[in-house]
């Protein structure tokens, strides 16, 4: 098998900015008039290390990436649950602060899980049919065009079951029509250091996969 010397690095940042975005999801702020959470600072950075990742190794190793993060959130989720659970100790008296900042709803946990999962195969999944359709040109518009769909479906899974019903249906729609134009213009702006570091990495680690062969099913984790 060949050794891949970069790969548990962007797995690692990958998984890093999936945690760290969903802790930023408790944080609300304003700017411009429109309320939007903190994650959006460094959630799309997911995305374009998920584009990185099936550009260079192919979808068979983003897919295990995927999978990774997957199984952090969830670990993260639960563990939090407990620390909440713990008993605090009398010098310590930020309980009541700790459950309010991490008291996501069941939706909320259950629709960014969710969301995660769909979107980010999505995005993966149109990432690597488009290399092998336009034999590896248009780089790209590859990585706008995937993360517009992933970004979308991520929003749209997310907002519809952490939030429908508890909102009315005109301000559900305007957040998730902002997220996703928010979220989805990171990819646009980043793409002056995403392209020329894929094309470094290729050159580096000697890759440069083409999904020609392979077994797109989320729920398979070997090539």
């Amino acid at each position: 098998m060949k050794r891949s010397s970069y790969l548990p690095i962007l797995a690692g940042l990958f998984t890093a900015t999936l945690l760290l975005s969903n802790i930023l999801e408790f944080k609300v702020f304003q700017f411009g008039g429109i309320e939007m959470t903190a994650g959006i600072i460094v959630f799309p950075l997911a995305y374009v290390f998920g584009d990185v990742l099936t550009e260079v190794y192919g979808y068979a190793a983003s897919r295990r990436v995927v999978w990774t993060g997957f199984a952090s959130l969830l670990m993260m989720i639960l563990l939090l649950e407990a620390g909440k659970a713990l008993p605090p100790a009398a010098i310590w008296e930020h309980q009541a602060a700790f459950e309010t900042v991490f008291s996501a709803t069941p939706r909320i946990c259950l629709g960014s899980v969710l969301g995660f999962f769909c979107g980010e195969f999505s995005n993966a999944y149109i990432l690597a049919r488009m290399k092998v359709a336009e034999k590896g040109r248009h780089m790209a518009w590859r990585f706008i065009a995937s993360t517009l769909v992933g970004e979308f479906i991520d929003s749209i899974v997310f907002f519809t079951v952490a939030f429908f019903g508890a909102m009315p249906l005109g301000v559900l729609f305007q957040i998730f029509l902002l997220s996703w134009i928010g979220k989805s213009l990171w990819e646009i702006v980043a793409l002056p250091v995403s392209l020329p570091f894929v094309r470094w990495l290729k050159k580096a680690e000697g890759e440069d996969f083409y999904d020609t062969h392979t077994n797109f099913s989320p729920f398979r984790l070997s090539d």
